[in-house]
């Protein structure tokens, strides 16, 4: 038996004015995402237990099936296992993303946050920008090291967690700042180094130069997610299976990582819609070829959802289901039996532009037990069914049952 999981990050939704007060998903032509659906279990799960901050951390972590009450250290100390970073006991993992705050004579604390991820800055770009932040911060108490895209990591030795509010920049993009910077004691350092980093990274020369191409400036660090040494256990350890991850993201990358699954390089992959879509889902049959399980993670919706772009979290969706699925199909082929889960991880809304805790829809295809589904699934259709998971680590044992 195989099993796949493609997991549509963020593609759930409220309804959205701009599509006549429906949801991506409802507007999406997906043929084959429907074609499962018309022959297998359709229902919600709740990712995202109460008291739970609704993060693709904490909602992933369910899905693959641990319990982020157990197992759940942090988001960027995940992040900082796909980037290799070793951890000590006594030290904490913070997410540096690069983003772009308004150029303007305010202080600081008085500007707004335009872009959280800076125009979706390159690696090469934000490469050099982390360089220079080592350079101008780093010690033996902090070490900056450069991710993908937006998306990089500090390591404080001997830091603490306990800093207040440390706000996601992708929470607050066009708003003004100034109550989503920590005031605790312990977040004193990490904030002036935000503040500094601003007028170290104005006038980079990355910066001129993607401003003179009509791109947004990476402008100031902006420091959020801290966290401890992550205490996953391995996935065949719980599963009795082995499994492997394909993502563009990093976060992704190290729940894999430290739940020991194999782990795919994918080159062209991003967190966008211009993603390489057939080499993930080669990459994901290639996995399969090692492993009883792949979860392939497709960031896209959710990026859309971020960025309030309707129109485009559409055709996420809807290039999904046209330049992966097939592959998968044809691939699978070759098997007697396989099982096929798709779901998103949480919502991110349209009209919100940030992430929400609402159960999302989900199916799961048995190749030798198909049953009678429903004709297109989305957020109303699955709810309809009348099949509920409240606990959402539990959808992982409840796919994997034969």
């Amino acid at each position: 038996m195989k099993y796949v999981v493609v997991l549509y990050d963020g593609m759930a939704d409220y309804p959205v004015p701009s599509l006549d007060g429906k949801t991506p998903m409802m507007v999406a032509k997906k043929p084959n995402m429907d074609y499962l659906a018309q022959r297998a279990e359709v229902g919600l799960v709740r990712t995202v237990a109460e008291g739970l901050k609704p993060g693709s951390d904490v909602a992933n972590m369910s899905v693959m099936g641990f319990d982020p009450m157990k197992f759940y250290t942090g988001r960027s100390p995940l992040e900082a296992a796909s980037i290799g970073i070793d951890m000590k006991p006594t030290d904490v993992s913070l997410r540096c993303n690069l983003v772009t705050l308004s150029e303007d004579n305010k202080p600081y604390e008085e500007k707004t946050i335009e872009d959280y991820c800076a125009d979706d800055i390159s690696t090469s770009e934000a490469e050099e920008l982390i360089k220079t932040i080592q350079n101008e911060f780093g010690n033996e108490m902090f070490k900056f090291y450069s991710g993908v895209s937006y998306r990089h990591c500090l390591i404080w030795s001997n830091g603490t967690t306990e800093l207040g509010n440390m706000t996601p920049p992708h929470d607050i993009t066009g708003k003004v700042i100034t109550n989503y910077l920590s005031t605790s004691e312990n977040a004193k350092p990490l904030i002036e180094m935000m503040k500094k980093s601003y007028d170290i990274l104005k006038d980079h020369p990355v910066n001129i130069e993607r401003k003179k191409n009509g791109k947004r400036p990476a402008n100031s660090i902006w420091l959020w997610g801290e966290g401890t040494r992550p205490a996953m256990k391995p996935f065949e350890e719980i599963y009795g299976i082995k499994g492997g991850v394909v993502s563009a993201v990093d976060l992704i990358k190290g729940i894999g990582g430290c739940a020991k699954m194999e782990v795919a390089e994918v080159e062209g992959a991003t967190g966008y819609i211009d993603t390489n879509f057939e080499g993930k889902a080669n990459a994901g049959l290639d996995l399969l070829e090692r492993n009883d399980l792949v979860y392939l993670h497709f960031e896209a919706p959710d990026e859309c959802g971020h960025r309030n772009e309707p129109e485009n979290k559409v055709r996420a969706i809807e290039m999904i289901d046209e330049r992966v699925l097939p592959i998968l199909f044809e691939g699978l082929k070759k098997y007697d039996d396989y099982k096929i889960m798709i779901l998103p991880d949480h919502p991110t809304p349209i009209v919100t532009r940030t992430h929400a805790s609402d159960p999302v829809p989900y199916l799961i295809y048995h190749k030798n037990g198909e049953i009678k589904g429903v004709d297109s699934i989305n957020e109303e259709t699955a709810k309809e069914t009348g099949n509920y998971i409240d606990f959402g680590p539990s959808i992982m044992p409840h796919f994997l049952q034969k």
